[in-house]
């Protein structure tokens, strides 16, 4: 069996997901279409790089993140049907996501999350430690936002789907609780929640583009993660989180109700009452750990190519 990723290059989590898969599988990897048996649509707008004979010639697995159907207009649909005519299954993270699909298919759909690297995403015991490393005071609660708000290159108009305007709302009402309040940020495109939090006063810390390992070390100083998005493919904070024991609550939108305990989940109407269960995320995260992450996947795939159960 050789599969083939279209890797999307983008500087995005696709592109991790793509390089760990061929790290960890190498047996199972080709970046060759021609030679591949199986080709994996990781990144289905990227799609129009591969030539249609090798999309009619093999087997095509397409995996869909999330569905917006608020943007997906007359030439969205068109893709997705010059796409759904090649596609042997489709893979997708979410419940969300697999009921959505299902309004616009009638191929299979398997519902799976990604891996996730232990090695990148650890617990860190001495987090007075981190916190001097960065110049943090030790009594500061710290919540923290590791994603992008703006669309594309406006960088003015909030990216709603991500709801920045909502972990505003959340951080305002949690400074009454916490004076001491203080809000870390990562990822591209964050002007729309820097202009909102200078506004109102609310010291920050910014890191725009961070290795992995860095990243690990923000999650580890947070008192709180706060996921606000409206739709979502993943994220993959709530992996990330989970994984480092950072204490997360979130929105239900891609795979919370996965990993996360019902208690951590909230509206907006209710988002005060929500409690992270750091345990609880560590115990659920356990089967996604690399290489047994892997594994539903490369038995997915035997069974399309081979029949093999």
């Amino acid at each position: 069996m050789k599969l083939y990723l279209n890797n999307p290059n983008e500087e995005w989590i696709v592109d991790r997901l793509c390089q760990e898969w061929n790290q960890h599988n190498s047996i199972f990897s080709t970046n060759d279409p021609n030679k591949a048996d199986l080709l994996w649509i990781i990144s289905p707008w990227s799609v129009s790089n591969i030539s249609k004979k090798f999309l009619r010639e093999k087997k095509v697995v397409c995996t869909i993140h999330h569905i917006d159907f608020d943007k997906f207009d007359f030439n969205e649909k068109r893709e997705f049907k010059k796409l759904d005519k090649y596609v042997d299954f489709y893979h997708v993270i979410s419940d969300k996501t697999e009921n959505d699909l299902k309004k616009i298919t009638d191929k299979e759909i398997w519902n799976n999350p990604w891996w996730i690297d232990s090695k990148l995403w650890y617990e860190i015991n001495e987090k007075k430690e981190l916190r001097r490393k960065y110049n943090i005071d030790q009594e500061s609660y710290l919540v923290g936002s590791f994603q992008r708000d703006t669309e594309g290159a406006d960088l003015k108009s909030p990216k709603l789907s991500k709801g920045p305007d909502r972990f505003i709302t959340i951080v305002k009402a949690l400074s009454k609780e916490f004076p001491n309040l203080e809000v870390v940020l990562a990822g591209k495109r964050r002007q729309y929640v820097l202009k909102q939090l200078k506004q109102e006063k609310i010291k920050f810390y910014y890191f725009e583009m961070v290795e992995p390992k860095l990243l690990n070390e923000l999650y580890n100083m947070l008192n709180l993660y706060v996921v606000s998005s409206r739709i979502e493919g993943g994220p993959q904070a709530i992996y990330e989180c989970a994984l480092s024991k950072t204490p997360i609550i979130s929105t239900n939108v891609g795979v919370a109700t996965k990993f996360l305990h019902p208690s951590s989940i909230f509206k907006m109407d209710n988002f005060m009452e929500a409690k992270p269960n750091t345990e609880y995320a560590y115990d659920k995260i356990q089967t996604q750990i690399i290489p047994e992450g892997f594994t539903p996947f490369i038995n997915k795939f035997k069974v399309l190519l081979f029949n093999i159960f």
